[in-house]
């Protein structure tokens, strides 16, 4: 499996066979080398329907044929512009073909703006997401405040890689961040959801360096890890 990092909460993921992109907001994100014209991918992972984690589904999907795999009320909003969707809720699980999905909870907001009507939609519960695949675990907690649930879930599945956001003001800060990756058990830690904004703006090198154990991997725009 391989796993990359592409700025905000974007990650990619390769298994054997199946290209996977998580949140994958690109357009108007700075700090993406990714462009979604150019994108090659099979599945769509969503945590939320904020804006900068929806970002560039529709069309992604639309020209990939791409399986999008969100929490119901947002796979249902999807799935009225014209996407193939796969509806999940906080809890539920299900095995794919290319490998286990399951939402866990994200204490967090979720709902997409349409600025130019002036409109929010409300796109059900924020989640955190649980990922199998030939043998290891991902955890991508999405946008989220600390919870003392993640002690739960670190104890119930043994995480190989978690991404966890540190940018503080909308989600957690490197403090609680630093928290939630003692609490998460997790092999190695990667921060994301920084520096996108200048409201959450962050040192990730710091954060990775702090963190107990050498557990922390800080990885810079496109940097990609192999296990």
């Amino acid at each position: 499996m391989k796993v990359s990092y592409h700025g905000h909460s974007v990650v990619l993921i390769e298994t054997e066979g199946t290209r996977i992109i998580v949140d994958p907001f690109l357009t108007g994100n700075g700090q993406t080398d990714l462009k979604e014209e150019e994108l090659k991918v099979d599945v769509i992972l969503l945590t939320h329907g904020h804006n900068d984690h929806v970002g560039d589904t529709v069309a992604i999907a639309k020209r990939n044929d791409a399986l999008v795999i969100a929490p119901f009320e947002l796979a249902t909003y999807l799935s009225w512009q014209g996407v193939r969707t796969h509806p999940m809720h906080i809890g539920g699980a299900h095995q794919f073909d290319f490998g286990k999905v399951k939402l866990t909870q994200a204490f967090h907001g979720s709902s997409y703006t349409v600025e130019e009507e002036q409109k929010i939609v409300y796109t059900g519960m924020p989640a955190g997401i649980l990922f199998s695949a030939e043998g290891k675990t991902i955890f991508h907690a999405g946008d989220t405040a600390l919870f003392s649930d993640m002690k739960l879930i670190g104890e119930r599945n043994a995480i190989d890689l978690a991404f966890l956001p540190i940018g503080d003001n909308f989600t957690m800060g490197p403090e609680d961040a630093s928290t939630a990756a003692e609490w998460l058990q997790a092999k190695k830690v990667v921060p994301i959801h920084y520096n996108t904004f200048p409201v959450i703006e962050q040192d990730p090198v710091e954060f990775t360096e702090n963190l107990s154990g050498k557990k922390g991997l800080y990885l810079s725009i496109g940097d990609e890890i192999e296990f």
